[in-house]
């Protein structure tokens, strides 16, 4: 599944590279959307891939058509498409999910993510902070540090059966609060705060809790190409990842 959201009221992002929705920014000549759909057409073990927005036209039209892909309306929230998607009887698991400006995703990353996501309830994609300052010291990310290591999202998310949905209804309570670590911490429990805060427990100890607390087998997934955790959220981002696409970076 690819988020392929908007703002609600417009996105000021969008309409600076002279489009509407930022799904549709060009990236090296071509609308963003357009290549993690490429990077999971060509992943082996994707047998569908569903695209997710409120748009659908839009973003219908600025993609190749291929059998495999179809276009659908998303619910209003991102914990709220997912929680629609587990909860179809019709879904078929296991289920990736990344996200539209996931611009650097490749076949390698995703047929990594789901080998080493195989038999886990959620898998959630990292990248863990020295291998990607050692590649793009001048990136600026949103870290969580645990005990041997500090850690930044590669929009990476494995749903392995429909028991995941525990986790995403916690999700949809802090929601708002996704960028804040601490903050999703502490929605499992003081404890777990505290024991990343001290710097007490390592990521999979902090995971592995937090799946005992759900009755989930909860799986930390740390990406092996640092490039993973770079998405385009705002201009500089944008401006990386071309220079990264051509080379420069």
């Amino acid at each position: 599944m690819v988020l392929a959201g908007s703002r609600l009221g417009g996105d000021p992002f969008a309409r600076a590279n002279g489009v509407e929705l930022k799904p549709l920014i060009p990236v090296a000549g071509e609308a963003m959307v357009r290549r993690p759909l490429r990077a999971l057409r060509a992943a082996a073990g994707i047998a569908r891939v569903l695209v997710l927005t409120q748009e659908v036209a839009a973003i219908s039209a600025a993609l190749e058509a291929d059998d495999r892909v179809s276009v659908e309306r998303s619910g209003p929230t991102i914990a709220a498409t997912i929680q629609g998607l587990l909860e179809d009887p019709a879904t078929v698991f296991p289920v990736l999910v990344t996200t539209a400006d996931h611009a650097l995703l490749t076949p390698a990353m995703v047929a990594e993510f789901l080998v080493k996501a195989t038999g886990a309830d959620l898998a959630i994609g990292v990248v863990e902070r020295r291998p990607l300052m050692a590649r793009l010291p001048e990136t600026k990310r949103t870290w969580i540090r645990f005990r041997g290591g500090a850690y930044s999202g590669a929009n990476l998310f494995g749903f392995g059966s429909r028991e995941a949905l525990r986790a995403v209804a916690l999700w949809r309570g802090v929601e708002q609060d996704r960028k804040k670590g601490w903050r999703m911490l502490f929605a499992f429990g003081p404890a777990l705060l505290l024991g990343a805060g001290l710097r007490l427990r390592t990521i999979d100890q902090s995971l592995g809790a937090i799946g005992r607390r759900l009755g989930l087998n909860l799986r930390c997934i740390v990406m092996s190409d640092p490039l993973a955790a770079v998405d385009v959220d705002k201009p500089s981002d944008l401006a990386l990842v071309e220079a990264i696409l051509s080379g420069t970076a």
